[in-house]
């Protein structure tokens, strides 16, 4: 059977490298029979070239990398397609696969995150703040914003603005601003985080004292679901590309 390789970004936060094998855990329960590997790019252990080169030393001959990136930014677009180039193995077929956003099953989570810490629709008093980290690259950042706008047309909120913690604009306290402009007395802040780290931290320290921060999307099983459902996908194209 063709491997699962999931690869996150990395952090020097231990809760990121946890948060992550906790969601493949949930995959694992989702698909016992698969094999579910984890990875990351830098700052933790073990490397995606080292796990794909184990997959291959295991026996396998094919692998799916699955980038638990939420948008196609620098990381999705040049350091995944890296690091499987620089594994330099010719007797392992890898795919990668599409990143995880946009998709719906990743705004029900943060949804839910939400209500997990008390926060209800149509909820006048209350502002929320979308937070992303921010990319130099645009499309990431207004992936972020229109799901925002799509959260306010619905919500019954005084507002949703998308911020990012950082390379991009508004900023959280411009959010928070802007948010209290249209009358919220509250504050309350959704993450398109998948798992903690320094800029979702950051994002708590900008949000100011009284935020209500909703916990990064975690191990959720709507998103262990999302990645398998981009294993699928990126296994279907494989299989078509080998015939």
């Amino acid at each position: 059977m063709t491997a699962l390789v999931a690869v996150a970004h990395g952090s020097r936060d231990p809760r990121s490298a946890a948060t992550v094998h906790a969601l493949l855990d949930v995959v694992r329960a989702l698909r016992p029979s698969l094999d579910v590997r984890g990875s990351f790019l830098d700052l933790s252990v073990p490397l995606l070239g080292d796990v794909l080169r184990g997959v291959a030393a295991d026996g396998h001959r094919s692998a799916v990398v699955v980038p638990l990136l939420l948008g196609k930014a620098f990381h999705a677009r040049v350091d995944v397609p890296g690091a499987v180039a620089e594994a330099r193995l010719p007797s392992l077929d890898v795919t990668i696969a599409d990143v995880l956003g946009p998709d719906p099953r990743l705004e029900s989570a943060a949804l839910r995150r939400l209500a997990s810490v008390g926060v209800r629709s149509r909820d006048r008093s209350l502002g929320v703040i979308l937070a992303g980290a921010g990319s130099s690259h645009a499309p990431a950042n207004a992936l972020v914003s229109s799901i925002a706008a799509r959260w306010a047309a619905g919500s019954g909120w005084a507002g949703v603005e998308a911020a990012f913690a950082s390379a991009a604009d508004p900023d959280v306290p411009t959010a928070v601003a802007r948010l209290r402009a249209r009358g919220a007395r509250r504050i309350a802040v959704a993450s398109w985080f998948l798992a903690p780290g320094f800029l979702p931290d950051r994002v708590t320290r900008l949000a100011g004292e009284g935020a209500i921060i909703a916990p990064p999307l975690g191990p959720d099983p709507e998103v262990a679901e999302l990645i398998l459902h981009r294993y699928c996908s990126a296994l279907t194209t494989q299989l078509a590309h080998s015939a």
